[in-house]
């Protein structure tokens, strides 16, 4: 199974935000293991690498993105991304982008806390516990 991870999961594992990280950690886990192939969008590592410098030197956010890159495939975000994001019915344009690149990079599922905010995606969606009793079913 594809699955593309909204920036709140990876975020989770790589602050350790509990309680969440517990969960998150665990789709980490059955992507490294070869279980589940892991998407991250464009738009996550350019997010992530802002946030990350906002909490440690500027190398050290560097560093785990390039770790990240090892685990994970990119969804491009291109024109027909943004223009289909735009035309979304979903109300917040970063999720819109994220549920479109999901779409045009074949992801199964979209990995994400706030479900809600997909309610009006193409995509499918599942927290991360939904994710691993699929996978582990």
């Amino acid at each position: 199974m594809k699955a593309l991870l909204d920036t709140n999961i990876v975020l989770d594992v790589l602050l350790d935000r509990k309680p969440h990280s517990v969960e998150s950690a665990e789709v980490f886990r059955l992507i490294e293991q070869g279980q589940a192939e892991g998407l991250l969008c464009a738009t996550t590592i350019t997010t992530l690498d802002y946030l990350l410098s906002q909490n440690m030197k500027r190398s050290g956010a560097r560093k785990l993105l390039t770790q990240l890159l090892k685990l994970f495939e990119v969804a491009p975000v291109n024109r027909a991304v943004i223009e289909d994001a735009l035309a979304s019915r979903m109300d917040d344009f970063e999720d819109a982008v994220l549920d479109h690149a999901a779409q045009i990079s074949g992801a199964d599922v979209i990995v994400t806390r706030n479900s809600k905010d997909f309610t009006h995606g193409k995509s499918r969606v599942m927290d991360p516990r939904q994710f691993v009793v699929l996978m582990k079913g």
